[in-house]
């Protein structure tokens, strides 16, 4: 086995404290240290004696225990708590005190939990038994690695089916903290790049040569976690440059789609500086669930329904030229390089002559828009060919390598 190490436990051990204090026996057991923070605001820790009390949490959040439970506002408590786990967490963090974070709880304690998860870096082991891990659970793991084993029954005593669930996540969380991690591509610098199933022949061509020319690749899918996620990673620091290939998400945002990754979408590079070469890659497409989820004022338009889950949109000549307007913002308000690359005859698969979305009317509409607002410093190239067309996915890698070069000569200089 490994060498020891520290585990944080996080939750409210007023009400959760006989769960916890069997979860704890069983790491030590493994042969790892426990240490422990109470979110707990109702009554004092049961079960478990915590190294950081609910008070301390309170107070990192600028509040008390006591000014908590005199206002009696549940939801009210559990935003500062929230807000005060997640300052101590990363605070602990910071200094190097634990390997790796366990939580357990209901909806209320799963919320205070997953934030201060969420302020942790991806890698760091994060664990959740939740009674809320087998519904939605985007509002828990936002754009981090966060485990999620479902509690079954609610995390209120120690029964047949909840012993088995704490072994499996004490087994867990010590899997984790034990690990060995592989650094071996640590050496070299990360080149992100945006995909969907419409730029997918596009976006592997550009990894197979990136990868032949010394870069690492991670691949996002655009599902709206997917560029929150990208963008999240580029302000951490951990990219060198975006291949921006599919932009579809700002579709989804102007039109209503599932996939919208926010307002923000296009900012991130811009902001760390770094390179960024952007593509209207699928921005001929909003995406909606079954047909029966398109809203009614688009049952009209142009759909594909492209799996039974998954309908697609054709955006049409009016919301291709506001993309172009919003890119044309985000890329001016860029403090490092950033280019434009547009292919002439489709942005998908399915806007290719003959296929669904063939509209070059539409496509023209946000070319024209985008250019017509981009700064004059921002170079733009049109191509007379598909997004998936070969020579295409060849000369975005051959910009972006130009452009990580020019970057790297000025940061040298």
């Amino acid at each position: 086995m490994s060498e020891n190490k520290v585990v944080l436990f996080i939750g409210a051990f007023d009400t959760k404290g006989e769960e916890y204090a069997y979860v704890k026996t069983l790491v030590e057991r493994r042969g790892h240290q426990v240490i422990t923070i109470n979110i707990g605001v109702i009554d004092p820790p049961r079960h478990i004696q915590p190294d950081w009390d609910a008070d301390q949490v309170a107070e990192a959040a600028g509040s008390t225990i006591d000014e908590l439970r005199r206002r009696g506002d549940r939801g009210h408590a559990m935003t500062v708590m929230s807000r005060g786990a997640a300052k101590l967490v990363r605070k602990l963090y910071d200094e190097g005190a634990f390997h790796g974070i366990l939580g357990m709880g209901g909806t209320g304690g799963t919320s205070v939990i997953s934030e201060a998860m969420r302020g942790l870096p991806i890698g760091f082991p994060k664990l959740i038994v939740s009674t809320a891990a087998s519904g939605d659970t985007r509002a828990i793991v936002g754009t981090k690695d966060i485990a999620l084993i479902p509690s079954v029954v609610d995390v209120a005593g120690i029964n047949r089916i909840s012993r088995q669930i704490y072994a499996e996540a004490a087994g867990a969380i010590c899997g984790m903290v034990e690990r060995e991690a592989d650094n071996g591509a640590e050496d070299k610098p990360i080149v992100a790049i945006t995909m969907f199933g419409n730029t997918t022949e596009c976006v592997d061509r550009c990894r197979e040569q990136l990868t032949e020319a010394g870069y690492e690749c991670l691949i996002f899918h655009c599902t709206g976690v997917g560029g929150r996620t990208m963008e999240d990673l580029v302000l951490d620091g951990k990219i060198a440059a975006v291949l921006d290939i599919t932009t579809t998400e700002w579709a989804d945002e102007l039109c209503g789609g599932v996939f919208s990754a926010g307002p923000s979408r296009l900012e991130a590079p811009g902001i760390a500086g770094i390179p960024h070469l952007i593509v209207p890659g699928c921005i001929d497409m909003a995406n909606f669930g079954g047909k029966e989820t398109v809203p009614a004022q688009y049952q009209d338009r142009k759909l594909v329904v492209w799996n039974p889950a998954v309908t697609l949109m054709r955006t049409n000549v009016e919301e291709n030229r506001r993309m172009g307007e919003i890119f044309a913002e985000k890329a001016n308000r860029a403090a490092g390089p950033v280019r434009v690359l547009l292919p002439l005859k489709g942005v998908s698969i399915l806007d290719s002559e003959g296929n669904d979305f063939w509209w070059p009317e539409a496509n023209q509409a946000m070319f024209e828009a985008l250019k017509a607002n981009l700064q004059s410093r921002i170079p733009v190239e049109e191509m007379d060919v598909n997004i998936n067309d070969p020579s295409f996915s060849s000369r975005a890698v051959q910009l972006m390598l130009d452009m990580i070069q020019e970057w790297k000569s000025s940061q040298s200089g």
